[in-house]
């Protein structure tokens, strides 16, 4: 494990070293920033819209940021010839393909873990557009003095339930959206042995990744409506994919929706270690039985 954690720091020093984290942060920040100033017709729910639009260039950027860094992993260092020093020292295959993984995933969690901090800035700056009950809207002479103290008293616990409930679903969102990155991450390492170029592996991935995200959850309903054998075909693919938009939360973000429940937080969370277990180990076993030089 210590020569696993040696490569994944290798990883991630060579991520931060390259500006794509810093070009799609600052796009997503001067985009948000932008649009977060402009009110359209003096609309107070914008921000349900300024939120939207973060999270679409959040979940793009960490797309972007974990399928070219795990694409370029091993063939960089078959190109480079750096394949063979690492592997004449006492480090297995196994371990290489471990660590590019971790470093890989760590690194999507660091820059996750920033998208996300500022994205809860800006909503939270922009408060929460939920309506204001019907007894703050009304006249000062409809309640009696000491129901005015009650309703300062349950106004100011309603605002700290709100607080909590958004940094629950902060939580959440990010701890899911990790996970998904998390088997992208491996899905692409696999494809990165069976690809020769890391630019096919890019493409190849990005296009099954996104119609997973949005097509996936589809599949199984066009499957009833179509005849045989197609439908058993695309039932039996609906059913081996991954589905990554199951790991989507960014309508409980821009609605202040309640929390998911921490159960199926935690299935989600064994579902993603199972799938990505599933692409390590193939890859793992194409990366050992392949030439160096291929």
């Amino acid at each position: 494990m210590n020569r696993a954690f040696a490569i994944a720091g290798v990883v991630i020093r060579e991520l931060y070293r390259r500006k794509d984290f810093y070009v799609l942060l600052v796009l997503t920040a001067v985009i948000t920033g932008i649009l977060g100033w402009i009110t359209f017709f003096n609309d107070t729910r914008i921000i349900r819209y300024v939120k939207e639009v973060c999270l679409v260039l959040i979940w793009i950027s960490s797309l972007v940021i974990s399928i070219t860094t795990a694409a370029r992993q091993i063939p960089a260092e078959k190109e480079n010839r750096t394949i063979f020093p690492l592997l004449a020292k006492p480090v297995t295959r196994w371990e290489v393909m471990f660590g590019k993984f971790l470093g890989c995933w760590a690194a999507c969690g660091v820059a996750l873990l920033v998208f996300y901090l500022f994205f809860a800035v800006v909503a939270e700056s922009r408060g929460h557009d939920d309506p204001a009950p019907a007894s703050a809207t009304a006249g000062p002479s409809s309640a009696a003095p000491g129901e005015h103290a009650d309703h300062d008293h349950d106004s100011h616990d309603e605002h700290d339930g709100v607080k909590r409930v958004s940094l629950i679903n902060y939580l959440q969102a990010a701890w899911l959206h990790w996970l998904m990155l998390g088997i992208v991450t491996a899905l692409v390492l696999f494809g990165s042995v069976v690809f020769t170029a890391p630019s096919s592996n890019t493409t190849i991935s990005f296009v099954i990744i996104l119609g997973v995200l949005l097509l996936g959850e589809h599949l199984h309903k066009v499957a009833l409506r179509l005849a045989e054998p197609v439908q058993s075909i695309l039932s039996t693919i609906y059913f081996l994919i991954p589905h990554l938009e199951w790991y989507d939360l960014r309508d409980r973000l821009i609605y202040d929706h309640p929390p998911v429940s921490w159960t199926a937080c935690a299935l989600a969370t064994l579902y993603a270690a199972a799938y990505a277990c599933l692409f390590l180990y193939l890859a793992w076993l194409i990366f050992r039985r392949k030439g160096l030089t291929t």
